[in-house]
């Protein structure tokens, strides 16, 4: 249920009946992508272009241009500023989860889905995460989260 939800959210899947709503914006609406950004359980390899080009193109998908302050500064944030010029191929499991974090965030959106964020990462990422998940809920970004791990969403 939780898995297909999210792909009702985020207009992979279409409801059998109804309408979905987000903000009060209909998944019809041309903006309504730019309302969310997803952490994807499975971590998208984007094969032979670098971190600066994802975030760019991610960007643009967006209609931002010129987003390169956002973009650095989710880079540093997240700790890849030093691999940002590396091929997402060439990135380990734990940084690659970071980068899929970096990108849902590039533009900025009002609700952050994150799917089973933390399965199969080390501690310290973990921590990392957790970290930077609660700053932007101060900040006014919502979150939905699904996890197997209740200790860690009964934490947060």
């Amino acid at each position: 249920g939780k898995t297909t939800q999210i792909s009702i959210l985020t207009t992979l899947y279409s409801p059998t009946s109804g309408e979905f709503r987000l903000f009060g914006e209909s998944a019809s609406h041309l903006s309504y992508r730019n309302l969310f950004g997803l952490v994807p359980q499975e971590t998208v390899n984007h094969g032979f272009f670098t971190l600066e080009e994802v975030l760019e193109f991610t960007s643009g998908y967006h209609g931002l241009r010129g987003n390169k302050a956002r973009e650095s500064e989710l880079l540093v944030r997240l700790g890849l500023d030093e691999h940002k010029r590396k091929k997402v191929s060439e990135l380990s499991g734990g940084m690659k989860r970071r980068f899929a974090i970096a990108k849902a965030l590039v533009h900025s959106p009002r609700l952050l889905l994150l799917d089973e964020p933390t399965a199969g990462v080390d501690i310290e990422l973990r921590a990392l995460l957790w970290e930077f998940v609660s700053e932007l809920h101060r900040q006014g970004t919502a979150v939905l989260l699904t996890t197997h791990y209740i200790e860690e969403a009964e934490k947060l």
